[in-house]
């Protein structure tokens, strides 16, 4: 791919900020577009010029004449964005869905994407884009999959293609996200109800002697529960997909459904107090659950 004059980013969250930014940097020449469906938004606005981007007022606009085009928003808007994408696409152009969604979702979306002639790729984001950013672990999927990942290496991505098949990464992903989102959410359960009978320290010294490579005695406790507390809302939407992933293929989501319920649970807590993150910040878990802890009864 050597004709690749100008890009579409869609939505300008964590990720498709940092994308905005970092690849307006390595490549100023590069036409970069961002569109949100918060067009009214001064914050969203700012972001975009804030990374040197301008700013469509439309889904139709963004696409125009783009080569390539990123899909970085909830799991509950992936699909739409598909939908309203497709009817705006001209043939040839690439559609990277970056969105944490269910394979069955994903082929949904490729459907609409390739009706409209375009060429869908399953885009699997293997770890928090913070700090890594453009070099986050990237799987790819689909049948220009090996096209796209030799641009996006070019370009100063970490990507490689997993397979031609659309799903698969996905199913990575999510399967994945089983652990991982999981691992959040029993912490944040473990330590609340520790922290209240007064046995915290005792029991992540027991943690870390079970487990001594992975930091429970450090930083692990506060960094897992302060991606529920940032991205809860976002985190509790993918594990939704997780769900459907599970059920998919018969597999009972029992744990799955749970984490949705934990994830969504503490930051519908936070909001309930009127707490934002960058209140919480510098991060401590104790001060954290402290917060959410106070004024109830047993």
């Amino acid at each position: 791919m050597n004709n690749v004059t100008r890009i579409t980013l869609i939505g300008l969250g964590e990720v498709g900020t940092i994308l905005a930014t970092d690849l307006k940097k390595l490549n100023p020449a590069l036409d970069i577009v961002a569109f949100d469906k918060q067009t009214g938004s001064a914050v969203i606005r700012q972001r975009a010029r804030a990374a040197g981007v301008s700013f469509a007022s439309s889904a139709e606009d963004a696409v125009k004449d783009s080569q390539i085009i990123f899909s970085a928003v909830t799991a509950a808007e992936a699909l739409n964005v598909a939908a309203a994408v497709a009817g705006h696409l001209a043939p040839g152009q690439f559609f990277l869905d970056l969105n944490s969604v269910s394979p069955h979702t994903k082929h949904e979306a490729m459907a609409l994407i390739e009706q409209a002639g375009g060429n869908y790729i399953d885009v699997a984001v293997m770890a928090p884009y913070p700090p890594a950013r453009l070099k986050t672990p990237l799987l790819l999927g689909g049948t220009q999959a090996y096209a796209i990942s030799e641009w996006l290496n070019e370009n100063g991505f970490n990507s490689k293609v997993h397979s031609t098949t659309v799903g698969e990464a996905s199913a990575i992903k999510m399967c994945r996200s089983v652990m991982i989102k999981g691992l959040e959410a029993l912490t944040a359960e473990c330590l609340s109800a520790a922290r209240q009978y007064g046995v915290e320290k005792e029991v992540l010294a027991s943690l870390h002697a079970s487990f001594p490579s992975l930091g429970w005695n450090a930083q692990l406790p506060h960094y897992l529960i302060s991606r529920i507390a940032e991205h809860g809302k976002r985190r509790a939407e993918e594990m939704r997909e997780v769900v459907k992933t599970l059920a998919d293929v018969g597999v009972a989501p029992n744990m799955s459904a749970g984490t949705v319920l934990a994830q969504q649970e503490l930051v519908d807590s936070l909001a309930e107090k009127g707490i934002r993150y960058s209140d919480l910040e510098p991060f401590e878990w104790e001060r954290t659950v402290d917060l959410l802890m106070s004024g109830r009864t047993s």
